[in-house]
């Protein structure tokens, strides 16, 4: 008799702890939203060099794009539709020399890749 009354109280002693509730509430100064805002915009304007691995079809571009996110994984990868072709281009590298670098690692699995220049450095 004894171990069910223990029984019935430590269960309904559990089941009261388990029924609590609660509110998470997080306060964000509106500064933060106008820095990502921000951030978001100058990383898009940001000029970088790129290789681009290949074009096509969109599924081809998607096939491309796959195979090479495996050969090198890590880098970032994209397909941009420049019309009338979508091309699969890899890498954001900030400096000439670094790109070069890359290109001559891609160049042997891609022979066809073409290094890219910034908008602001095609004259060169």
């Amino acid at each position: 008799m004894k171990t069910l009354v223990f029984i019935a109280l430590f269960t309904g002693f559990a089941l009261h702890i388990s029924a609590q509730e609660g509110t998470v509430s997080i306060q964000q100064d509106p500064k933060i939203d106008e820095l990502v805002k921000r951030y978001t915009e100058v990383n898009s304007k940001a000029e970088f060099y790129q290789i681009q691995v290949g074009f096509g079809s969109y599924q081809k571009a998607q096939n491309l794009k796959a195979q090479v996110e495996i050969d090198f994984p890590g880098w970032d990868s994209k397909i941009e539709f420049e019309s009338p072709t979508y091309r699969v281009r890899l890498g954001r590298f900030k400096t000439k020399l670094e790109a070069e670098r890359k290109y001559l690692e891609v160049r042997k699995k891609y022979p066809d890749a073409m290094l890219l220049k910034p908008e602001h450095d095609s004259k060169s």
